[in-house]
């Protein structure tokens, strides 16, 4: 049985209410992972490392749909938890109108800004780069087609939760990611396509996940949100935008880590630096997915207790997902260990110096996971209660000022090797800021 979003949370509950948003994140997190396997393994090096040079800058172009579908869940969380059930429908179509409008200008300016981005990235580079840049652009320039269908993924994912059907919200997850997979073998291995293959793939894996559940909230009558008629209130629209900035700016900041990281190896390891990083993160893909995933999940019944000013079930769901975050976290940092080996060897190409660096690289990132869940989950707490400001302020200072200043500082006192601690620095220090937001808006939530 589905479990509501109004109900008492106990541990069974919230592993009912969150395993399939888990697992649509994981799903969606493995269309970069799939692409690199296939451009590894039948492809060169130099595509290799430009997928993960300019895949950073399509995901901060993408980070609009986050930002949309976790605001605009909040906001209609709330409406539902004030039994506002004609209000929730109007502005769960305007959050998706919306989305289809800004997809389409940030494609085209994303488009335009592809080649500049990955000229100055290239420009750090100790490697000659030409080869790199060529296929970075010709890879970053498709994929801006797609943003349309991947903000309408990114949106639908989180009010699939909302609507109390996570299975549906799954398949069609489940069904663009076997796309993606299956396009992929008949573009690269098969037609030997190289980067074009990949792009071409994820796109159509996006069409199938973002115009899919389109059709289905149009058609499917019998929901607790509907998809029709709406009206432009400019007020739903950047109160949505407020409560998601966290996200946005976290997946901003999050990517922009990523071109910084990718700069700054690319002076101090050349290309093999970029390779390296992009396999760590493809581990990092996966397991941060399981984080966000359980937060989509537990945001709905956030939103509503705190509209229906039910404080006992969210000091309930807070203790729990605290707990929870510790248990993952530290599941995730032994898995990490086991499989550093193994995958520098599936995304090393043979090359020697390039595996070892994989390995030391993953076993120093491992320990970010037993940080990166309550960073994660604290700032999404913030935004499902509607306070956008202090979730921004904890995502902002986990990345662009932790992580971030840390990639610049590290090198500098204990040499180029410790750039790999950055982030897991980054991330010990935002538990802690967490943890004091927690505690000084306690009283105003009562959780």
């Amino acid at each position: 049985m589905p479990v509501s979003i109004s109900e008492h949370f106990t541990f069974k509950k919230i592993s009912k209410i969150t395993i399939f948003p888990i697992m649509l994140m994981v799903f969606i997190s493995l269309y970069s992972v799939v692409d690199g396997l296939f451009i590894a393994n039948f492809a060169n090096n130099d595509a290799f490392a430009a997928v993960n040079l300019i895949f950073p800058f399509i995901m901060i172009i993408g980070s609009i749909g986050f930002m949309l579908g976790t605001g605009g869940t909040a906001l209609v969380s709330k409406y539902l938890g004030e039994k506002k059930q004609d209000k929730a429908n109007q502005t769960f179509s305007l959050i998706v109108y919306t989305t289809v409008v800004f997809g389409l200008v940030f494609s085209i300016v994303g488009s335009l800004l592809v080649k500049p981005v990955v000229s100055l990235m290239a420009h750090f580079s100790i490697d000659s780069t030409e080869t790199m840049v060529e296929y970075a652009v010709q890879y970053g320039q498709i994929m801006m087609l797609g943003q349309i269908a991947f903000m309408l993924q990114n949106v639908f994912q989180t009010f699939f939760m909302v609507a109390e059907k996570g299975k549906v919200g799954f398949f069609f997850t489940l069904l663009a990611g076997l796309t993606n997979i299956a396009l992929d073998a008949l573009f690269i291995a098969g037609f030997k396509m190289g980067i074009l293959g990949a792009a071409l793939g994820t796109i159509i894996g996006y069409l199938v996940g973002g115009f899919g559940p389109l059709l289905y909230f149009i058609y499917k009558k019998d929901l607790p949100i509907r998809l029709g008629k709406t009206k432009l209130d400019f007020k739903d629209i950047f109160q949505a935008i407020y409560n998601g900035m966290s996200e946005f700016v976290s997946n901003i900041a999050m990517n922009l880590v990523s071109v910084i990281y990718n700069a700054q190896l690319l002076r101090a390891f050349g290309v093999n630096g970029v390779s390296a990083y992009g396999v760590i993160m493809y581990i990092s893909f996966v397991f941060a997915a399981i984080f966000i995933g359980y937060s989509i999940g537990m945001a709905p019944p956030i939103g509503y207790n705190y509209g229906a000013q039910n404080k006992s079930e969210l000091h309930n769901i807070l203790k729990k997902s605290w707990t929870s975050m510790g248990v993952l976290g530290i599941a995730m940092f032994i898995l990490s260990l086991s499989l550093s080996v193994p995958f520098a060897h599936l995304f090393g190409h043979g090359e020697t110096e390039l595996i070892n660096l994989i390995i030391q690289a993953s076993i120093i990132y491992s320990f970010t996971y037993l940080a990166l869940g309550y960073s994660m989950f604290v700032s999404s707490f913030f935004t499902a209660l509607n306070n956008g400001a202090i979730s921004a302020i904890i995502s902002l200072c986990r990345t662009l000022i932790f992580q971030i200043g840390f990639a610049f500082l590290f090198p500098i006192l204990f040499g180029d090797a410790s750039i790999w601690w950055a982030l897991t620095a980054g991330e010990l220090l935002n538990v802690g800021l967490g943890t004091i937001f927690l505690a000084l808006n306690r009283k105003r939530y009562g959780y």
